[in-house]
């Protein structure tokens, strides 16, 4: 019987490849997390199942927190992070016998970005902090025009608000008067549309739609990210229950071979080779 197929989305975002009846017999694998990490999921789930007629790949995207806590509850087989596992995660994890085991699938410059057509074209660690924390205010307080500062963050459960709140706030809160979103996606969208706004998203999410601003005078591309002086760059990860075997090991070792890594840097994030 000839196979038919189709890409559907479910959830917030949602990849899989369905077959005719003899789908019925094709193997499954169920990857769930970060949306920062999903373009790549996506993009290489659907490159290994041309390559793999047999599998079913589901990708779906609800921030790294939900992908590592499906993979504590065992209803995904791998989970997409732009974070570390914390401790008490890992220990969570061990206690339901679940054994995370770490994989690194790209590197992240994590953007600062405004609205095209404003002025500020960088900004320090500091003043992003102040930004963020609702210390400064206006634009003109960092060389730009007088408007006021719409602040447009990602939503606590997402590991790259995490990583912001790390390598930007130290720990401090984000402004009560934040605008919280649920996707890097979302934040492109948000600030593309407001003037007065300013965001941050992963640079695979870049486009002319927002304009990126430089930190602390350095540029964020993959050069600057690889050799560390693009201050806010990052690992992504993906997770599994102990070492992977069977599908999920030949998933991961396509993403981390050669061609997924092509797949990773054509998707706007940074390969690890």
């Amino acid at each position: 019987m000839t196979r038919t197929s189709k890409i559907f989305m479910t959830g917030l975002v949602a990849l899989s490849l369905l077959g005719g009846a003899s789908a019925l017999a094709a193997e499954n694998l169920v990857v769930n997390g970060s949306t920062t990490v999903l373009p790549i999921g996506q993009a290489t789930a659907e490159a290994y199942m041309k390559k793999n007629t047999n599998m079913n790949i589901s990708i779906s995207g609800g921030g790294s927190g939900n992908g590592i806590k499906a993979l504590i509850d065992k209803t995904t087989q791998i989970a997409m992070s732009s974070r570390q596992m914390k401790k008490e995660e890992i220990a969570l994890a061990k206690s339901k016998g679940v054994n995370p085991v770490e994989h690194k699938v790209a590197i992240d410059a994590l953007t600062p970005v405004v609205h095209p057509t404003n002025p500020v074209a960088n900004l320090t660690i500091e003043q992003l902090s102040l930004i963020y924390q609702g210390k400064i205010r206006n634009w003109k307080e960092v060389g730009g025009k007088d408007m006021q500062i719409v602040v447009v963050s990602r939503d606590t459960s997402s590991g790259t608000y995490e990583s912001w709140q790390e390598k930007i706030l130290h720990k401090e809160k984000v402004s009560p008067r934040a605008q919280l979103q649920a996707s890097s996606g979302a934040v492109v969208q948000a600030v593309s549309k407001n003037r007065y706004a300013i965001g941050y998203i992963g640079i695979g999410y870049l486009n002319k739609n927002v304009k990126a601003v430089t930190v602390n005078g350095v540029v964020a591309n993959d050069v600057n990210a690889l050799n560390g002086t693009f201050p806010i760059a990052r690992p992504l990860y993906m997770y599994t229950d102990g070492e992977p075997k069977g599908n999920a090991a030949a998933y991961l070792n396509f993403v981390k071979g050669p061609e997924g890594q092509k797949i990773v840097k054509k998707e706007g994030f940074v390969p690890m080779k």
